[in-house]
């Protein structure tokens, strides 16, 4: 395992060195999105129509993140559990985004469109979302205000602590720790 240092947009030919269970310190713009915003990007996509944000090299952290108090940028930002995205997923990947943040194991199907599409799944670490939220530098709603803690919002991050569970060889860093440690 390493530590990798990258800057969104991201790139397949770059995300390629990553292996699951490498720590990735995140930097550049990052994309907040859950359940009913996912239902509505993949509603614009089969529609033809605009989305809110450049899908191409994104990352879409799946967060819902408290109102930020006076003078923060924004306030505890822990993951929510990634599954409930997992209808949506391949047909983002398949239209340009690169990474998701979460937690939780992900499906095969979503496990297969990241070796297809060259992308991975990073786990944020839940019971650190204080932390998490310092690495944000700024944050802007730019979609679906109508859906309060759950609209798109447009994150600035800086080296923002990441590991990655699956790469784009289809390696599962849940899996190969259940094996080496033996733990179900």
């Amino acid at each position: 395992m390493k530590t990798v240092e990258m800057r969104t947009p991201l790139r397949t030919d770059l995300l390629k060195e990553l292996e699951a269970g490498d720590k990735l310190l995140l930097s550049g713009e990052v994309y907040t999105a859950r359940d009913a915003a996912h239902k509505r990007l993949v509603a614009l996509i089969q529609e033809g129509k605009e989305l809110p944000f450049e899908l191409e090299g994104s990352v879409i952290y799946y967060v819902g993140p408290a109102p930020a108090r006076p003078g923060q940028v924004m306030n505890s930002a822990g993951p929510t559990t990634s599954y409930r995205m997992d209808p949506y997923t391949p047909i983002l990947m398949e239209n340009g985004m690169k990474a998701c943040i979460g937690k939780g194991p992900r499906s095969q199907e979503v496990r297969d469109a990241m070796v297809e599409h060259g992308a991975v799944y990073l786990a944020a670490i839940g019971g650190a979302a204080a932390g998490i939220a310092s690495a944000v530098k700024a944050a802007e709603i730019v979609a679906y205000e109508d859906l309060g803690p759950e609209a798109i919002r447009r994150l600035t991050v800086e080296r923002m602590p990441l590991f990655v569970v699956n790469d784009t060889a289809g390696n599962d860093a849940y899996e190969s720790g259940v094996a080496r440690w033996g733990r179900s």
